[in-house]
């Protein structure tokens, strides 16, 4: 803890024992580049992830479809299976999202307050929303009509538009890939998700896939601008999973030489490039002592479905700070439609979620997890220069804030001060050696800050 504190922290809940499994999970990273560039994006604490194919035509789950997997969250409108699959990747003909604009994407995430993008280039279905040339199966190719419009690239035309709004850019891409004959050939059928050949008897085979994932993921790092994260999805991928090995390093090595610093998050494989750990649509319910990621629905699915409804301003707020407060980032996921718009109950999330972290964001960014980190419905972050948040979560039934809030495992020094963040006003409080309570006047309750959740903040 850091000995500048003004105060003492006495902790009344302990968070859960963390398993040794658990942390046995994360390798930290050795290269000082991309120390320094984790840093940084723990600052960061909220992303926008994009899930966004030819399948968002169909408002179905992205991919998983011709998936053979007996799985009720992918089930297919058509029972033959062949017809199917003909029919899913025949999409790329119609695929046509001419409402497309990046940047008022990049607007609506900047004025959230969201500081980096991850954007899916390709996912399992082996649709490449870049212009790759390893590949026909793209959203660049002729027999696609959205070739012909000037941010046909889309993938090229969001990172530019987000970086021009200040974002950091992320690539999400798919290591499996369903298109490709080198990854499931044609030869065999397609019983799951993993290649559908024996990598042993058929090397050969396997080495060009492995050719052909580098090959797009260079494509990315080369031609795209400035990259700062490498997200990798289909954790199955992996040298003790049926020995498929993409070769990790090598791949990490070339990616890093365009990209110094780099961070490369190789999803759900346990080693040296997981540079930080992505648990997917949850929150752990304990702080944990690496850098993570929640990647979490904003609303419907990953990808775009109709109707869908989207989590409201206060609990995406409540929903940020339980994750700030444990020691992660929050990557909340938006899909947009066929047409290339997002809903509009997207934009009025992202509104609400911007008009507190104006208010409030200096108790989220650039913070770290403290002790007690959450006790009640108090979550508590730390700024770099020693200041404590606390930051009060009321329950749906409370209309204001309440005349007292008590701060369990904080017993500040004698001389501090605690104010509302948006005020200087000094607040009166008492302690006692695991707690203080402090008193909140109607006139601050009522200022306009308070909304969602209220921050008070002790130096």
């Amino acid at each position: 803890m850091n000995n500048r504190l003004p105060f003492l922290l006495a902790l009344l809940i302990a968070p859960r024992v963390i398993l040794a499994a658990d942390e046995g999970k994360y390798v930290p990273e050795t290269d000082p580049l991309v120390q320094r560039k984790i840093e940084q994006w723990r600052d960061l604490k909220l992303g926008l992830l994009m899930h966004w194919g030819a399948y968002s035509q169909w408002g179905i789950v992205e991919s998983w479809s011709i998936c053979s997997e007996d799985e009720d969250w992918c089930r297919r409108k058509n029972p033959d299976y062949v017809a199917y699959k003909r029919e899913y990747t025949a999409l790329k003909n119609t695929f046509n999202p001419i409402r497309f604009e990046p940047s008022k994407w990049a607007r609506a995430a900047k004025e959230a307050g969201m500081k980096y993008v991850v954007f899916t280039t390709k996912h399992h279905d082996g649709f490449c929303m870049f212009d790759t040339k390893t590949t026909d199966y793209k959203v660049t190719d002729p027999g696609c009509p959205f070739h012909i419009h000037t941010n046909a690239n889309i993938a090229k035309a969001i990172f530019d538009a987000f970086r021009q709004e200040g974002l950091w850019t992320g690539a999400y891409f798919s290591k499996p890939d369903w298109h490709s004959e080198d990854y499931w050939w044609p030869n065999f059928a397609t019983p799951d998700r993993n290649v559908n050949y024996k990598i042993s008897r058929y090397p050969e085979r396997w080495q060009k896939f492995v050719q052909y994932t580098h090959t797009q993921i260079q494509e990315l790092m080369t031609e795209y601008g400035s990259m700062d994260i490498l997200w990798l999805d289909g954790g199955w991928v992996a040298k003790d999973n049926l020995n498929q090995d993409i070769h990790m390093d090598d791949l990490a090595t070339l990616a890093r030489a365009r990209q110094p610093g780099l961070i490369v998050v190789d999803r759900a494989v346990p080693g040296i490039h997981q540079d930080y750990l992505t648990p997917e649509n949850q929150v752990p319910d304990h702080f944990l002592p690496y850098p993570w990621e929640s990647c979490i629905i904003a609303g419907g699915g990953w990808a775009w479905v109709p109707n869908a409804k989207y989590m409201s301003p206060r609990k995406t707020v409540h929903l940020l700070v339980d994750i700030v407060a444990k020691g992660g980032n929050l990557l909340l996921n938006i899909g947009p439609g066929p047409d290339g718009a997002w809903d509009p109950g997207a934009y009025e999330l992202l509104e609400g979620l911007g008009k507190w972290l104006k208010a409030n964001g200096e108790a989220i960014y650039s913070t770290r997890a403290v002790k007690p980190y959450k006790a009640a419905n108090v979550a508590y972050t730390q700024g770099k220069d020693g200041a404590l948040y606390a930051i009060y979560l009321p329950a749906e039934s409370e209309k204001g804030m309440p005349e007292k809030i008590v701060l369990g495992g904080v017993s500040p020094k004698s001389g501090s001060t605690i104010t509302l963040l948006g005020s200087d006003t000094p607040l009166v409080y008492q302690t006692t050696d695991q707690s203080c309570e402090v008193t909140i006047p109607p006139s601050a309750a009522s200022a306009p800050y308070c909304e969602y959740a209220w921050v008070l903040k002790i130096r």
